[in-house]
């Protein structure tokens, strides 16, 4: 055996020689993010050795490590394979505040949760012979209880000592009983766990009302940033579904926790978890297998709504609690767009609306007078800051905005701090910016410097030169910050793909773009996107600039939704069987239109 030391913390990890530094580090939960899942080609998983016998730097590692880093030691986890005893130090700041969108619109519904309690007294007539404190509770409220529910039974006899007891209900059914009255205790978490941010908020269920909110990065961004990428490490990594299911429900623990401690509420009372997710987050979360998503005919084990018992999830809140999984659609049309459907009433409209939730996997529904169609689109983790050469999630440091005016670039930038790296905002303003002042060609390819001293004098020093490869100069900040060929195809094929597809949906529903009314922007990234960026790079055409609208984190109000009224999981249940799913990739003139969607004309 060969021990792993981390320098920052002095902690010691066993491993066995023979695999790869990043695998060591996943198993052992020490927390190191891998966009691409470990196969090497997102260079962001880079680490400082400072002791210890390694393999020589790979060619790979070359392309994505400066000449002053490679001096400094740096290497990429994932391909480095440790001789023997390793000591290093993780470069990633743990402490960095992240920027996640917890609120979206949720319009008013009539508040019937399934959860609720009744208070009943004992009193003698109550008592008879031979009866046991279980058949008398069940000759009290006039139903059986589970024979298999071993924490009810504990309460009974404190329950019998107070005289009355409070029957907690799932619906029409008691799953619980609680000594004395414990109706004002009464809470629920919606959940909206996104392939790279988790949101909660806590719920009174009696008043119908969100209490508090609290956030924080998805684990799993640990083993790949997107969908395809987990799915692939579930495949390679005997051990990897077991590590993203758990990776998450411990991520669900601590949230419900910080809720529970921030707004001195018990775990106890807390009875319900309602959660929208995409596909393979429901799958991960209930530790199922999710091979048969990732490959064709992309067929996943389930998509109806589940109801289970939170114990068996290992969810820490009451002992009768329980958590609801919102429908899907299909495989790459999760709970998070029939949440987001329903918030926006989509299946009542009586006009043309287009509904697209813009992030890493990018979903789109087109309600043509409420008949729904949809179809997704793997617009990749650009559009997040992810996979580009100096990208970062929206938190403090981050380049949100860019303007060039008069030869000079000024900068929005979070937390105003000196800029340390560029958001998903940032990257997309950036590009448009250097679009509209002719800095790359309408294939996106980066214009010679000569050639942007002819047509534009004055920018040409933004074009930097090196290797024979070009790059745009952004800011000077901790270090350079810039943006590469590679970068500006990355975001080129997310927007390629999102205009495609909508542009595919339309042509199918045989609606002409004018006679769209409504254009409707959701999710995390969505919201921090403006109008102009999202028409200047061409992801929306000029022509809907006065029809978008902007309604947050659907996913998450779809819960909340779920959470306070049956009436709505009704609703989103049969949403769910309705909408017309559309495979883009077997569609004829689908690559063609793709092709097309590329351009930045």
């Amino acid at each position: 055996m060969s021990y792993l030391t981390i320098a920052s913390t002095g902690e010691t990890y066993e491993f066995v020689v023979k695999t790869s530094l990043l695998n060591i580090i996943q198993e052992k939960g020490i927390g190191m993010e891998s966009p691409c899942g470990g196969r090497g080609t997102c260079g962001k998983c880079k680490i400082k050795i400072l002791k210890g016998e390694i393999n020589q730097l790979t060619q790979e590692e070359a392309s994505h490590l400066t000449k002053e880093e490679i001096k400094q030691g740096i290497r990429l986890a994932c391909h480095v394979k440790p001789q023997g005893d390793l000591t290093a130090e993780l470069l990633e700041d743990k402490n960095i505040k992240h920027e996640i969108l917890t609120e979206g619109y949720m319009p008013s519904i009539s508040i019937n949760p399934m959860i609720h309690k009744e208070v009943y007294k004992l009193i003698k007539q109550n008592f008879k012979n031979d009866l046991s404190y279980e058949e008398i509770i069940e000759d009290v409220v006039q139903q059986k209880i589970e024979n298999n529910n071993i924490d009810l039974l504990k309460l009974l006899p404190e329950a019998f000592k107070q005289g009355e007891f409070t029957g907690v209900y799932l619906g029409g059914h008691i799953i619980g009983i609680e000594p004395g009255n414990t109706v004002k205790e009464t809470y629920g978490i919606a959940m909206d766990i996104g392939t790279t941010t988790v949101v909660a908020s806590l719920v009174d269920l009696i008043m119908g009302e969100e209490i508090a909110s609290v956030s924080e990065i998805n684990p799993q961004t640990e083993y790949g940033l997107d969908v395809l990428s987990r799915i692939a490490f579930v495949q390679s990594n005997p051990k990897g579904l077991e590590l993203l299911h758990k990776g998450i429900i411990n991520c669900i623990n601590g949230l419900t926790l910080k809720l529970c401690n921030e707004n001195s509420i018990a775990a106890s009372s807390i009875y319900e978890i309602t959660i929208a997710a995409n596909t393979t987050m429901m799958h991960l979360l209930l530790g199922v297998n999710t091979d048969s998503i990732g490959k064709a005919p992309y067929t996943p084990v389930f998509k109806k709504a589940q109801n289970i018992s939170a114990g068996s999830l290992c969810i820490n809140i009451s002992p009768f609690g329980r958590v609801y999984c919102v429908p899907s659609v299909s495989s790459f049309i999760g709970g998070d767009i029939t949440a987001g459907i329903i918030v926006s009433k989509l299946q009542k409209a009586d006009e043309n609306i287009l509904f697209i939730d813009i992030g890493t996997n990018g979903e789109i529904v087109i309600s043509k007078a409420g008949k729904l169609s949809s179809c997704s689109c793997a617009a990749g983790p650009a559009l997040e800051g992810m996979n580009i050469s100096c990208g970062m999630r929206a938190a403090e440091g981050a380049i949100e905005g860019i303007k060039i005016h008069e030869n000079k670039i000024s900068l929005k930038v979070i937390g105003d701090k000196t800029p340390v790296g560029i958001c998903g905002s940032g990257i997309l303003e950036s590009i448009s910016e250097i679009a509209r002042v002719g800095l790359i060609e309408k294939t996106g390819r980066i214009k010679k410097k000569e050639s942007v001293m002819e047509s534009n004098p004055g920018l040409e020093h933004l074009i930097i030169e090196e290797n024979g490869k070009r790059k745009i100069h952004i800011a000077m900040g901790a270090k350079e910050i810039y943006i590469t060929q590679k970068d500006i195809r990355q975001v080129q094929l997310a927007k390629g793909a999102i205009s495609s597809g909508f542009y595919a949906l339309l042509n199918l529903m045989e609606i002409d773009m004018v006679d769209l009314q409504e254009v409707i922007i959701a999710g995390q990234f969505g919201k921090h996107l403006n109008v102009d960026s999202l028409i200047g790079i061409g992801i929306i055409p000029e022509a809907l600039r006065d029809k978008i609208t902007y309604v947050g984190n659907s996913s998450k109000s779809g819960a909340v939704m779920c959470l306070l009224s049956q009436q709505v999981r009704e609703d989103i249940e049969t949403i769910a069987k309705d909408v017309n799913y559309f495979e883009l990739s077997t569609m004829d003139g689908y690559e063609k239109l793709f092709t097309k969607c590329l351009s930045f004309s």
